[in-house]
This record gives C-alpha cells, structure tokens and sequence, in this order.
C-alpha cells in the first residue's frame, strides 16, 4: 500500500503544481498594445499590461477627441479657438484651467522664454495654423511683440481673459505633453499600474514591461549636418516619469536662403536658434516636461542647465555644441544612473 500511497501524493503534488501554473499563467499580465492618430496626424502608441487585457482603444480615442476640441488651435469650433477670437472665455472642459496653470509655472520659472501667447509669431514665421508665404519685417515683429506677453492674459477658476486685443494663446508647446498625462490617468483611474503612453514623441511611464523591466525610450541622435536623424544619442530606462523631447531638428524650413527653426523667442520675436540641439526633461508629469523642453529650446544650453540646478522635481538629457561646434552632451544627477547607451547608432 505504500507505493500507491506515494503515488497519490505525487499525483496530487503534480496536479496542484499543474493547477497553480494554470492559474498564474491565466492570471499574468498581458501586455495590450493600441496605436492610432490624434491632433490630425500625430501618432500615438501605448501600452499596458492587463491580466483580462481590456481595450480601451474606444475610451481614449474619445477622450482624447474631447481633449482636441478643448486645446486644438486648428480646430475653429475649440475652446482656444473661440478664446483668441474674444476678449474672455468661460471654461466648458476641465482641460483649459489645468494647462493655464502649469503655463504660468514654467513661464514664471523660464524668465519667459515659455510663453503661449507666442501664436501669432508662430503664424507669422509660417509655423501655425495661418499660412503665409513672406517673411515678416522687423517693423511687423515689433508691432506682433505688442500682443505678446503672458502677463497679458488673466484667469481665474471660471474663465480666462486677455488685456490686448488680438492676443492669442497657442499651448502646442506643452499640450501635446497634457494629453499624454491625461491618458495616462485615465488607464491609472482603471486600475492599470504598468503603462507606457507616447504621443508624438512625449511619454508617461509607470511600473514596468512585459520583461519586468523599466520601460526604455530612446533619445534620438541629432546629426552633424543640420538635425538629420541618425539612431539614438541615448537610450534611457524610465521609472514613474513622463519624459519630453523638444528639437528643432523636428520642424525647421528653408525660406529665401534662410534656415528657419519652429521655435520662437517670444522675447525677441525671431525664430531660436542656439547652441541647444535637443532637451529632453524627465519631470513628475509630461505637461511640465514638454514645456520646460521648449523653454530650454529658447535659452540654449547654459542659462537650461541653471534652470535645472534649481528646480529638483526635473532633470534633463540636453544634445548641445560648445564654442568649437563640436556637439556634447549634459545629463543631470537625477537620472545618471538610468542613462544606458549613448553614442548607438541605429
């Protein structure tokens, strides 16, 4: 009778491990994997691991289409639309006073050099919504630098106001990174602890991969010969952050001889051009991230490094040139020890 006895404590012992890797394998995280389009033509890819691998492609798609018709300046009928063709708007979304807000922070913070009231210099250098074919003067600059200045505008929870006619709100360098963290609570609010959102380059990361890893993003290589992508510079592990990337080597036109970068000094009025390459800032939301990124566009690479001494809630990867023109990078203490691989080519 022994033998049998131990044959049935084999086969109980089998079946209960049979049992538990079924039951663990049923309920392991999956990793669920949505891509689409938003703001037009922006790509969006996110991923997230769910054990009952729930989509909720349905749910951002119209989340993030509410979201357009409150901050799309392309669109007539959006809230910023209709707030810079009048002197105040009454907020109908929850999305207009939350951007407001972190605007005022990073412009505060930057001196100015973030600035969304930029709108119609942006329009006029031919990089907004309103196309135009020449170049402004320095006369119509001048006369566009009155209805610029975020000081100009004032809000409170209700609705917003501007001081000067013809003043124009243009959040394209921070909303992008708002939409990205509004996604990213949505899928928190459903319960989900490990994701990875990405709209058009902007990213929120929280918990891990599939691997059990860190998530990975890579930080793309700048080229010697005017911003022609070449692979990675980096390539950085991210825990619980959202990262924004800003470069000119994105958009920028040749007009009349003249290289022309999308990123204006609204101090100045002219297009930014500066020994600042690229900046990518790792920050607790990617609102922040995305607009501090531009505003470093603006001050080049010395004036962000100061920036960044003094704020500890951000670091920062930045690509930039010395005097000599010979390309060099800057990574803040905070996250030297997630930079991986740099100089890979693709």
């Amino acid at each position: 009778m022994k033998p049998m006895y131990y044959k049935y404590l084999l086969y109980t012992a089998l079946a209960s491990i049979m049992a538990f890797s079924i039951w663990k394998w049923r309920n392991a995280p999956v990793e669920v994997k949505l891509e689409g389009i938003t703001m037009g033509v922006i790509p969006y890819l996110i991923k997230y691991l769910d054990p009952a691998t729930k989509n909720y492609q349905y749910e951002i798609d119209s989340l993030l289409y509410h979201w357009n018709m409150s901050m799309s300046t392309y669109i007539p009928a959006s809230e910023i639309s209709r707030f810079n063709k009048d002197s105040c708007f009454v907020f109908e979304s929850p999305y207009f006073l939350p951007v407001l807000e972190a605007s005022t922070y990073v412009y505060e913070q930057s001196g100015g050099a973030f600035d969304p009231t930029v709108g119609p210099l942006v329009n006029a250098w031919g990089f907004g919504p309103e196309q135009t074919r020449d170049l402004p003067d320095s006369a119509s600059i001048k006369e566009l630098l009155r209805k610029v200045g975020y000081h100009k505008i004032y809000y409170d929870n209700e609705k917003v106001c501007k001081t000067v006619q013809g003043l124009a709100l243009d959040f394209s360098a921070i909303a992008k990174g708002y939409a990205v963290d509004v996604v990213a609570d949505f899928l928190i609010e459903k319960g989900i602890e490990n994701l990875m959102v990405e709209i058009g380059g902007e990213v929120v990361c929280r918990g891990k991969n599939s691997k059990g890893e860190l998530w990975r993003i890579g930080i793309e290589d700048p080229s010697k010969e005017f911003y022609e992508r070449r692979g990675f510079t980096a390539i950085a592990q991210v825990e619980n952050r959202a990262v924004a990337t800003s470069g000119n080597y994105r958009n920028f036109k040749m007009k009349d001889g003249k290289l022309l970068v999308h990123t204006i000094d609204p101090l100045t009025g002219y297009p930014a051009f500066k020994n600042l390459l690229s900046a990518s800032v790792f920050a607790e939301n990617c609102m922040l991230a995305d607009g501090f990124a531009t505003a470093f566009m603006v001050l080049g690479a010395e004036k962000s490094i100061e920036i960044i001494n003094k704020i500890p809630q951000i670091d920062a990867f930045l690509i930039f040139t010395d005097e000599e023109g010979v390309v060099e990078t800057y990574t803040s203490k905070g996250i030297e020890a997630y930079i991986l691989i740099q100089n890979v080519d693709n």
